[in-house]
């Protein structure tokens, strides 16, 4: 494997590796320690299929087994555990502009870490680009270590034991979405998760935000979300951020637990986009893992 820094401590690319071929221990190994090191990594030009996805993702460890979706019986895709980032239909028609999971997919577009609002968190995900659009649809990345380091030490020492409280509910919210079902309510009851995580491999501190936020533990609901609202502006400021440019064939792994990231818009009414996504769970609630 060759591996060069796009942004030093935070972004790498990986290339001289075929990932359609299965990984060898010390190839997991290796990947790893790049994650541990820069927490976002491009493999360009990986002509994968789903197997190829889903056995690459499978190779490194546990997988989510479920996915956050509105409609979840409407999947075009082989594998349960693979998520649809996409704009299209069961059919591969592109999806009508009032189809409540395009209303709901909208969502991306926020900064979030993925399934913060899951119990146990997630740990890796990873996203192939299978269609692109012509322009635009890139998709930041915001370094919550870095962010962490430059808070100011009074902000750091108010917000290190806070416990906040992540939901779908709270983020599709700020969109105005608010067509769940019962079941989907059920299934997206807020969860509890940690303000500040030491991150395990690097064993830096690292802000754990997300658009899922929506209470603090012991704060009124106005007063917690200016401060979340204050710690994401400060935290994707343009110096922590990376924005990656699609090329067709691109995988990029990120590690939720110390990054947020966002979508960017495209023409989604006339161009097609098919990403999917495998997604790591961690090994533990945020809870439980040493402070």
């Amino acid at each position: 494997m060759q591996i060069k820094a796009i942004r030093p401590d935070f972004v790498a690319e990986i290339t001289e590796i075929d990932l359609r071929l299965p990984l060898s221990d010390a190839q997991v190994a290796e990947i790893d320690k790049v994650m541990d090191h820069f927490a976002v990594v491009v493999f360009p030009a990986q002509a994968l299929n789903d197997d190829q996805e889903f056995a690459f993702a499978n190779r490194l460890g546990p997988l989510e087994e479920t996915r956050a979706v509105v409609d979840v019986h409407k999947q075009r895709l082989a594998y349960n555990q693979m998520n649809d980032i996409s704009n299209l239909d069961v059919d591969g028609s592109i999806l009508a502009l009032d189809d409540r999971r395009r209303m709901f997919n909208l969502g991306n577009l926020l900064w979030h870490s993925d399934s913060s609002f899951k119990a146990t968190p997630a740990k890796y995900s990873m996203l192939h680009a299978r269609i692109i659009p012509p322009e635009d649809g890139n998709t930041e990345f915001a370094d919550m270590r870095a962010a962490w380091d430059r808070l100011p030490e009074k902000t750091k020492h108010q917000i290190e034991t806070l416990v906040c409280d992540h939901s779908l509910i709270y983020s599709r919210a700020q969109l105005g979405f608010d067509a769940f079902t019962e079941q989907e309510l059920i299934n997206y009851t807020p969860v509890p998760q940690r303000l500040v995580r030491r991150h395990p491999g690097s064993h830096r501190k690292s802000i754990y935000l997300a658009s899922h936020i929506g209470t603090v533990h012991g704060m009124p609901r106005p007063e917690a979300m200016v401060l979340i609202r204050d710690l994401i502006e400060h935290a994707t400021a343009r110096e922590f951020v990376y924005s990656h440019k699609w090329k067709q064939f691109d995988l990029v792994m990120w590690d939720n637990r110390c990054t947020m990231h966002r979508a960017r818009p495209y023409d989604d009414k006339n161009h097609k986009r098919d990403m999917r996504r495998m997604t790591l769970t961690d090994c533990a609630p945020t809870l439980e893992q040493p402070a």
